[in-house]
């Protein structure tokens, strides 16, 4: 049985803390050892493995962030990075304050942008009046980002319920039991109420179908604004940015 005074349980009061950090100090190199000489370019690969930089070039088709997107999440994925499909959600509250946190890229296409979610939960109740977004995709360990912009727009029943009926049963289940953002008094009452549900359907294992909870489905981010950052040495990142206007997508370098 864990002692009160486990250390791993242990809870810092103000003003007597044990774990310092200087922040101010923590240094990550990026894109090699060895920087560019001007007019030479990078030629030291960084942790990404690409020894060429970033270039308004790269960004081509229709829409023309969609292709590079798709290898750079690939090659993502075959690096291990953990959750490459995560990405921080950015959205505005009643209030006009940022919120941000992290939520799963469920589709990516020339539409846009896909995630699911409880329409009332926080993110739902904040979309629902600033009807805009933006996600970033943080592949620092191959010294990579991409932001997307744009305003949302909820997904059809029909390709929610497409996507629902690939979940996982559990997943089903804990999504149905849970009233997302509400408070719940105990973690052990939280468990009660999806065993209850669980219980309801036959169990976690078996059983009746789920059906998709009505409060809950998909959202889509169409993107009018694209950046992709590529980490170089110095800090003289790359900055490569899409923007949709009338006349179509138009890319720009940007200075680091």
């Amino acid at each position: 049985m864990d002692r009160p005074g486990d250390r791993r349980y242990h809870v810092d009061r103000p003003g007597d803390r044990r774990y310092r950090v200087d922040l101010s100090n923590l240094r990550v190199g990026y894109g090699g050892d060895t920087p560019a000489t001007a007019g030479e370019g990078d030629r030291a690969a960084g942790a990404d493995g690409v020894g060429e930089n970033l270039d308004p070039s790269w960004l081509r088709g229709d829409p023309p962030w969609l292709e590079l997107f798709e290898v750079w999440l690939h090659e993502a994925l075959e690096a291990r990075i953990p959750e490459p499909n995560a990405m921080v959600l950015g959205t505005v509250d009643a209030d006009g304050l940022p919120v941000t946190r992290t939520v799963l890229c469920k589709g990516a296409d020339a539409d846009g942008i896909t995630f699911f979610t409880g329409y009332d939960s926080d993110k739902g109740h904040d979309l629902a009046v600033h009807p805009h977004a933006s996600v970033t995709f943080p592949w620092i360990a191959l010294e990579r980002q991409v932001h997307l912009r744009g305003p949302v727009e909820k997904v059809s029943a029909a390709e929610t319920a497409e996507y629902w009926a690939k979940r996982p049963r559990g997943s089903q289940l804990s999504a149905s039991a849970s009233e997302q953002s509400r408070p719940i008094g105990s973690r052990l009452e939280l468990e009660r109420k999806a065993a209850d549900v669980a219980a309801g359907f036959g169990g976690f294992d078996s059983g009746a179908p789920v059906p998709v909870p009505g409060q809950w489905g998909g959202y889509r981010i169409r993107p009018r604004v694209v950046e992709f950052w590529q980490g170089r040495a110095n800090r003289l990142h790359n900055r490569v940015r899409l923007t949709l206007t009338d006349d179509g997508w138009h890319a720009q370098r940007l200075q680091p």
